[in-house]
């Protein structure tokens, strides 16, 4: 199972999203601490400026930010739609 750390920023964007996308986030995290390559979250690498980044979908809009610190542990750096990550 994946051991999730996560950043201030993303403590912070969490704390601002409604209810349900804070229930679909916790419900996904979930999902990808078991299974973090499940089809459901289309875990995939960043590019640009996120490049040592991976996201995943916790809805149709949001995604949850994050990099690796080793095979087993991963540290959340932000949650927030498309345009919010990287506009």
């Amino acid at each position: 199972m994946i051991d999730v750390l996560t950043s201030k920023k993303y403590n912070k964007s969490f704390k601002k999203k409604d209810k349900f996308v804070q229930k679909k986030a916790i419900a996904r995290i979930k999902l990808f601490r078991e299974d973090p390559f499940n089809v459901l979250l289309n875990n995939h690498a960043l590019n640009g400026e996120h490049g040592d980044e991976r996201s995943f979908n916790v809805t149709g809009d949001y995604r949850i930010t994050f990099y690796h610190v080793n095979e087993n542990t991963v540290v959340f750096t932000d949650i927030g739609t498309h345009p919010e990550l990287y506009g």
